[in-house]
């Protein structure tokens, strides 16, 4: 399966416009949050990512709203509003915990992490998140970690095939692992990966 992954595009319906052409290639898009500035506009970014004609799962940034994004998502025949949610394909379950950014431990995460083991079982788990975790190259800023150490620690035990997270735009494009899974911040520009 082949996902075009991308974040923090905060409304440049240029990258947007680059990003709906490599999506020709892609199953599924994940959008980990920050398509807006603080929502100006989310109705036109949101009927934009609708357009690409796949599924798009989506959850919100620092800059969106819980509420908002997921009412505006409702209008939309190929979003995916994600955020504390799952979705299924080929025996994976993408599950999406969207906004914040800004702490080293999320108490809501941590309770969320048992109904993603619930549901999984025995698939395979894609993991969309805002934030990114903590201890790799994704959250280095000024050689300082600056991600979750809840996202790490549920990383370590459930060993999902890909997280796709962003936030710290300094990271943008970065790759690491943790163990065997795979971490990437897409940027704006988007990744193309194969699972």
């Amino acid at each position: 399966m082949m996902l075009l992954a991308f974040v923090d595009t905060h409304g440049d319906m240029h990258s947007l416009r680059k990003l709906k052409k490599k999506s020709a290639k892609a199953d599924l898009i994940l959008c980990a949050g920050d398509i807006s500035i603080f929502e100006n506009h989310l109705k036109i970014l949101l009927h934009e990512l609708n357009s690409f004609g796949k599924p798009a799962l989506i959850i919100p940034g620092n800059h969106e709203g819980e509420a908002r994004l997921r009412t505006e998502c409702e209008h939309y025949k190929n979003l995916v509003y994600l955020h504390k949610e799952f979705y299924e394909k080929e025996n994976i379950v993408f599950a999406g915990f969207g906004g914040g950014g800004f702490s080293l431990r999320d108490e809501k995460f941590e309770k969320f992490a048992e109904k993603i083991r619930q549901k999984r079982a025995s698939k395979h788990l894609v993991l969309l998140l805002h934030a990114p975790p903590y201890g790799n190259k994704t959250d280095l800023i000024m050689d300082e970690h600056a991600g979750n150490k809840s996202y790490r620690d549920f990383i370590i035990r459930e060993k999902p095939l890909l997280v796709v997270c962003g936030h710290l735009h300094e990271n943008h494009g970065v790759k690491d692992k943790i163990g065997k899974t795979l971490v990437i911040n897409p940027g704006p520009e988007g990744k193309l990966i194969e699972i």
